[in-house]
């Protein structure tokens, strides 16, 4: 009967040892999730937008604390993609939750998407719809701009300002 209860409780007990040793660890976990973030970064940097937005989509649930550093990210990479609606709504909710940098960061991808936004409702004729996002681009870049001037080391975000500035102003 001993050996019974014994063998019972091998034949039990074993199988709960060996699947608590294979469950992640916190370290495994996080290591895990670095590695993705890795791989995502690589791909939105070498235009694998498609695999980017895929694996940082995936990301978000798991981010904790770097969520909103993830979001602008994934942000980015839909601006990149030409997805400039889901930039343009990802990255503002990221910048209506967040001050400082992570908020200057949301802002010049919003702009930018914007921007972009814009510049296809004029193409397309629609002049007032445009000219609203022009107003909404130009004030998200005029934040960044003068909150954090060192988000725009080589000039592109004032480019990209003086443009929209141009633009209202020959729309009168």
């Amino acid at each position: 009967m001993k050996a019974v209860t014994q063998a019972r409780a091998i034949f039990i007990g074993l199988p709960i040892v060996l699947l608590m040793s294979c469950m992640p660890t916190t370290d495994t976990v996080q290591r895990g999730f670095e590695a993705r973030y890795n791989t995502a970064r690589t791909a939105l940097e070498k235009g694998n937008y498609a695999t980017a937005g895929r694996l940082y989509a995936r990301m978000l649930s798991q981010s904790g604390p770097l969520n909103a550093r993830i979001q602008v990210e994934y942000a980015h990479t839909m601006l990149r993609s030409g997805q400039y609606e889901k930039a343009s709504q990802i990255a503002g909710e990221v910048a209506n939750k967040n001050d400082g940098p992570t908020r200057a960061a949301a802002l010049s991808v919003k702009g930018t998407a914007d921007h972009e936004i814009a510049l296809k409702l004029l193409r397309n004729g629609d002049q007032a719809n445009g000219a609203a996002r022009l107003h909404t681009a130009q004030s998200a870049l005029q934040e960044v701009l003068k909150s954090h001037p060192d988000f725009d080391p080589l000039g592109a975000l004032a480019g990209r300002q003086a443009s929209i500035a141009a633009l209202l102003k020959k729309m009168g």
